[in-house]
């Protein structure tokens, strides 16, 4: 039986972009003797602005389960721009005390907001650590972003006939509720309470937000198990049956009937996911000093970061989490070469024009570091034949599955204004966002004009497609302190703002969508049987 209710507002206003965290563990350490761990995560989330860790939440605890599905999300909110460091906690508790010092620790994990976000279907898997000498199992964890459906529905359901599992006595049922994701697997989104000893349970009418139940698409798959309860954790399986949100709310009086089906199934959906590129090009023209001297811009001081490599790794450590490979071309433009001193606007920080990639960001440092003691910096300061690099590989890749980002680091006047002028309204049709970060104290006039933020840029007559470039001056967003990481911080908040609405802006211009959800699924032919019914009742 199933009673949809009508919309009910939440109190708390919805932000731009919120982020819902699932979270499962497996093969996790048995820490009671006469039975299974009683599971539980707790979240930390470490702020970068305020440098303090604190509990973010907990889930609910799974008696005697090795393997748990948590219920219970963590809501976050999102920003693109920013390193949202989290740590995750498994305990097994073992009294009703909030004091965590209490229970067993089974192993933690650490990530950033971004790595779970940037990972293939959202879904992040990590070893747990923490217990020297063991193996802690795994933590999965799956992100999706909330809508601002604001509508709840109180649904009702009850069995009848249900298979009996029990040897001396009828089953014990309950329901777990699943949706759908666009990758062919599910979140789970509510367990109902067991009901004892009975083939014909009656569930507790429950109240469950639209959004956990759907994330506002009504016609999203729900997928809906049926277990018989056991003490030990090992609940038998009863059988399943599938419906969506618009079905259940098809009509205010009549009975839904579905049919409970016992049988196992594969499902492989093939889906179109986007795969962020990142490139590298720094600026080694005369005009940034000698690097042995203090005053240069590329010092190397052993004491603290240069300004370039404070912006490379302020940018660099959060794109990286949404490379899949973590690999990241790296290049230079402004100087002479060895051996014979030619001058080249595109050469690799490594030294291998045939293979530029660096491994991480700290890859990326590294060949920066060994170029500056083995090119002589000479000029001038030519952007478009890096712009065209990256542009070229964009090019081949226009379907969405892929796109670019080209982080320029330079220190002061284009010397190639119009030819960079065509290379970024060129690139502007293209899955390509290129961010500018000014270091030291020049005007950078031409640096402005390229944001195109006031006057969308033009080149011959033609205007860019749509804006692609994000310009900010590195010492406008350091702490007067001598906060380096505050610096960061605020560097990498400025320019990755504008990505996800460039990104979004392309995938709209080319009609490019997410991949489409799983249709429903087709059984194999069932073993058995049962009905199970639902009735919508009236709206509350």
């Amino acid at each position: 039986m199933a009673c949809i209710g009508d919309a009910d507002p939440f109190t708390a206003a919805i932000p731009a972009t919120k982020v819902e965290l699932t979270v499962s563990c497996r093969n996790l350490l048995d820490r009671d003797t006469f039975s299974k761990s009683d599971p539980s995560n707790v979240l930390f989330s470490l702020t970068i602005f305020f440098q303090f860790l604190f509990q973010f939440g907990r889930t609910e605890v799974i008696d005697n389960t090795l393997n748990p599905d948590f219920v219970r999300k963590f809501i976050l909110d999102y920003f693109f721009e920013e390193r949202q460091n989290l740590r995750f906690d498994l305990y097994d508790l073992d009294s009703k005390s909030d004091n965590l010092s209490k229970h067993d620790f089974l192993g933690q994990a650490f990530c950033t907001l971004g790595e779970i976000v940037g990972s293939l279907g959202s879904r992040l898997e990590k070893p747990l650590i923490g217990i020297p000498g063991k193996k802690c199992g795994t933590i999965i964890v799956r992100a999706e972003e909330l809508s601002n459906c604001r509508e709840s529905v109180m649904l009702q359901f009850c069995g009848n006939k249900l298979d009996k599992k029990d040897f001396f006595g009828k089953s014990d049922p309950f329901l777990v509720f699943y949706r759908s994701n666009e990758d062919g697997s599910y979140t789970i989104c509510h367990k109902t309470e067991v009901v004892k000893n009975t083939l014909d349970p009656v569930w507790q009418a429950f109240k469950i937000p639209v959004r956990a139940l759907c994330n506002g698409d009504y016609d999203r798959s729900i997928k809906v198990e049926v277990y018989d309860w056991d003490r030990d954790g090992g609940h038998d399986f009863i059988g399943e049956f599938s419906t969506s949100y618009r079905e259940m709310s098809r009509s205010q009086s009549q009975f839904h009937i579905y049919e409970v089906i016992f049988f196992t199934h594969t499902l492989v959906l093939p889906l179109v996911l986007t795969q962020i590129n990142f490139t590298v090009a720094i600026d080694f023209t005369a005009s940034n000093g000698n690097p042995s001297q203090p005053t240069s811009l590329h010092y190397m001081s052993p004491y603290q970061l240069n300004d370039y490599a404070m912006a490379l790794r302020a940018v660099g450590e959060i794109i990286q989490d949404y490379d899949s490979d973590k690999m990241f071309p790296a290049l230079g433009f402004g100087a002479k070469l060895p051996p014979d001193g030619r001058v080249s606007h595109e050469f690799a920080l490594n030294g291998n024009p045939q293979n530029p990639y660096c491994s991480g960001i700290e890859g990326v440092m590294e060949a920066y570091y060994q170029s500056l003691k083995s090119v002589r910096l000479y000029g001038p300061t030519h952007f478009s034949p890096v712009i065209n690099h990256v542009a070229r590989y964009a090019s081949a890749v226009m379907d969405g599955s892929q796109y670019f980002i080209l982080l320029i680091i330079s220190d002061g006047v284009i010397t190639d204004m119009a030819q960079t002028k065509e290379s970024i309204v060129n690139a502007a049709s293209l899955p390509m966002s290129i961010i500018i970060v000014g270091v030291g104290p020049a005007e950078f006039d031409e640096m402005i004009e390229l944001d195109g933020d006031e006057e969308r840029i033009s080149s011959q007559g033609r205007y860019a497609e749509r804006d692609i470039v994000q310009f900010v001056p590195f010492r406008d967003y350091i702490d007067r302190r001598g906060n380096h990481i505050l610096s960061m911080a605020r560097l990498a908040k400025e320019v990755l703002a504008e990505i996800p609405d460039q990104f979004l802006s392309y995938m709209r211009t080319r009609g490019i969508k997410p991949g489409p959800l799983p249709p429903p699924y087709t059984p194999c032919p069932p073993q058995a049987i049962h009905p199970l019914l639902t009735r919508r009742v009236s709206r509350i």
